[in-house]
């Protein structure tokens, strides 16, 4: 493991090249890190949020995509976590220069109805969510050229900028659902199959990983599953997602 020192510099240095809004280097040019170190900075990463008055108000899981595992030669989700600050509403406007290089993801969410004992071995995720809902995601890689390591998205809480939801429904089967996202004049298509074959079996990867990283999770909070599509571009102008049997979710940026 890497120092305490070396964590908080770490994270210091992602905290400010995004508000600052200026890239870095990845960290893997100058550093070696294992994946317990990655958390540890994303934790002192979020403690600097916290210290600034943000609040948690959820998670989300990256590297869903079977293509994005072998891409990155991995067999693990990754997690990170989602403040109210990231919050956009549904409908609402984008300030694109909060951004460095953004993008957007078409998703699936899910909000957590009562708090999950990660103690508990016999704690069932699903029967502790009581709504999904589509969603779109804002990544915004603090790393140059979007050039970074498994370690590196990690430390950088997985590249969590900002994200919005459509209305919540009775939770239901999101399995094999056609999905639609629209930014910038462009048109790409999808299926929810994308996020781990079927969205509920990312709520059951997020479990487990919540369980090895100490994670919270509690009611209230959302899930970010995963993408449905690759992402794309975000740019100004309206921005949608459309997911077969859930509804929209839309943005404008500015």
């Amino acid at each position: 493991m890497i120092s305490a020192e070396l964590t908080a510099e770490l994270a210091q240095t992602l905290d400010t090249a995004q508000s600052a809004r200026k890239d870095v280097p990845s960290l893997a040019d100058t550093h070696e890190l294992g994946i317990d170190d990655a958390y540890a900075v994303q934790e002192a990463l979020l403690r600097l949020r916290l210290d600034r008055g943000e609040s948690v108000v959820g998670v989300k899981l990256g590297f869903t995509s079977k293509a994005k595992m072998a891409q990155m030669g991995v067999s693990d989700v990754i997690v990170g976590r989602l403040t109210d600050a990231m919050r956009i509403e549904d409908g609402g406007e984008v300030d694109l220069a909060r951004f460095i290089h953004p993008k957007v993801e078409p998703e699936v969410a899910y909000r957590i109805s009562r708090d999950v004992d990660l103690d508990d071995p016999s704690a069932d995720i699903v029967s502790s969510v009581d709504a999904v809902a589509p969603a779109l995601e804002i990544i915004d890689s603090r790393y140059r050229d979007f050039r970074f390591t498994y370690t590196d998205v990690v430390a950088d809480n997985t590249s969590a900028a900002g994200y919005a939801i459509g209305p919540w429904l009775p939770l239901r089967d999101a399995a094999g659902l056609d999905v639609r996202l629209y930014t910038g004049g462009r048109e790409v298509t999808g299926s929810t199959a994308a996020i781990l074959g079927d969205p509920v079996q990312a709520l059951h990867a997020l479990l487990d990983m919540c369980r090895r990283r100490r994670i919270p999770l509690r009611a209230g909070h959302v899930v970010l599953a995963g993408a449905a599509t690759a992402a794309e571009p975000l740019g100004p102008g309206p921005t949608g997602c459309e997911v077969a049997g859930l509804g929209s979710v839309t943005v404008r940026g500015l």
